[in-house]
């Protein structure tokens, strides 16, 4: 199969489209005819050497695409099923993937979209889950507008939980559709985020990683009653909570969004696509920020 590999650290023009073996699923797992693979922040930190150390390494860790082998005891899905979800191999940007947790594909939605969601959605539900947000808590986002600041709002709303995003001017139409109230993100912020909320901020969650968290500390009275995905340093500092998929991933994401989308009440992110052979392009893109919304890559 053809896959995006890269055997030296550096900018786009390292990656290469290379022949590989195809690979077979494990049991439960199921391989998938990959039809789009998303594109994060993360690729691109691994291709300049700032997260893995060996070499060489393919890339991509969400992909949908249509289930052509099923590995032992696989019994909720079937050849030629519509499934998006995770590959744990790290091999997703290619023409077959293994994925070892997945869910299936709403009709109403179409590969590209569904491989924008695994990623933003774990992260978002995870991030939730460790804050406790719940019908009736009101909980102010930063970063409301992004790929993963859109599903913490949707699923924070469909929790029950009011919500108040974070997020440029421009974003606040965006973030109203969502199920959000929306607040202008920068100096003044705290301040205008209790005028929305008088009686009180319950929680925080920070994906905007804009050195905000002693305000959020601020806002909410205590430090256990942030968590950010974005700060590090930040949360090192202050006592706040970081939130990391080895502690723990809320793999049921998958199919609450998926329930979300079929029940017409989820918004996904404008999705720009390349082809396979354009990857370093998609990367250039992605690290210039120039393109709102997410990218995916689909064999071409």
């Amino acid at each position: 199969m053809r896959a995006v590999q890269f055997h030296r650290f550096g900018t786009p023009d390292v990656l290469e489209v290379v022949d590989l073996p195809d690979p077979h699923p494990g049991p439960g797992e199921v391989r998938i005819a990959v039809r789009a693979a998303g594109i994060n922040a993360s690729d691109w930190k691994k291709r300049r050497g700032e997260m893995d150390e060996g070499l060489p390494q393919t890339l991509g860790y969400e992909a949908a695409g249509v289930v052509d082998e099923l590995g032992a005891g696989v019994t909720d899905a079937a050849i030629g099923d519509r499934v998006f979800g995770f590959s744990a191999g790290g091999c997703a940007q290619a023409e077959l993937a293994v994925l070892s947790e997945y869910a299936h594909i709403p009709p109403s939605l179409g590969f590209a979209e569904a491989a924008t969601v695994p990623t933003s959605a774990e992260t978002a539900a995870r991030a939730l889950d460790q804050l406790g947000v719940g019908d009736g808590a009101t909980v102010l986002i930063t970063g409301a507008s992004g790929n993963i600041g859109g599903a913490a709002v949707q699923l924070a709303v469909a929790r029950g939980a009011r919500v108040i995003g974070a997020g440029s001017p421009a974003t606040h139409d965006q973030l109203r559709a969502m199920g959000s109230e929306p607040v202008t993100y920068g100096d003044g912020m705290i301040d205008r985020a209790r005028a929305l909320a008088p009686d009180g901020v319950d929680l925080a969650l920070d994906i905007a990683g804009n050195g905000v968290l002693p305000g959020l500390i601020e806002l909410t009275g205590s430090p256990d009653k942030v968590v950010t995905v974005a700060d590090f340093a930040g949360a090192a500092a202050t006592g706040v909570r970081f939130s990391r998929g080895d502690t723990g991933r809320a793999l049921y994401a998958l199919g609450a969004v998926a329930d979300l989308v079929a029940a017409k009440r989820y918004v996904l992110p404008a999705v720009h696509s390349f082809p396979l052979s354009h990857i370093a392009d998609a990367h250039r893109a992605g690290e210039s920020g120039s393109l709102r919304g997410k990218l995916v890559v689909a064999p071409d």
